[in-house]
């Protein structure tokens, strides 16, 4: 069998298949700390989560129902959080699992400093389902996709 053989075999190097489901398990300590870093997205902990983003979280970190650290910030309000997390390249578009966006939530929630936040940070209005300017509309809310950052 040849090098190239061996890689595209079932199981082999390069198959498709991936690793033994033994070895898919997650280490619990990785999951403890996941836990705790979209906790303090939920709770606005701006600097410690951009510490642990600057040492190599993935900005763009999901939890198991699609919910980014933007998305977690956003939802709960910490403008300052969401604009750190979106000066480290954090994606402000990131649809969860249902389809939800994080300006979306924001306007839901009736954040105004966190909408600010989330369009200056380039979100776009028309993602997502149900979008942000359809959020807006059900819940009376237009003046929030009005605003922006000096």
């Amino acid at each position: 069998m040849t090098e190239r053989q061996r890689d595209t075999a079932p199981g082999g190097a390069g198959s498709a298949g991936g690793p033994p489901a033994a070895a898919c398990e997650i280490d619990p300590e990785l999951l403890e700390l996941a836990a705790r870093v979209f906790d303090f997205a939920r709770g606005g902990e701006t600097d410690t989560l951009a510490a642990y983003v600057d040492a190599g979280v993935p900005v763009n970190l999901s939890n198991d129902s699609g919910d980014t650290l933007v998305m977690l910030a956003a939802y709960h309000g910490h403008a300052g959080t969401v604009a750190a997390l979106l000066q480290r390249g954090a994606d402000p578009d990131r649809l969860n699992d249902r389809g939800q966006s994080p300006l979306a939530g924001a306007v839901f929630k009736g954040e105004a400093d966190v909408v600010r936040a989330l369009l200056d940070g380039g979100a776009d209005p028309e993602a997502g389902q149900p979008t942000a300017v359809e959020t807006a509309r059900m819940f009376g809310a237009e003046e929030l996709l009005t605003l922006r950052g000096p």
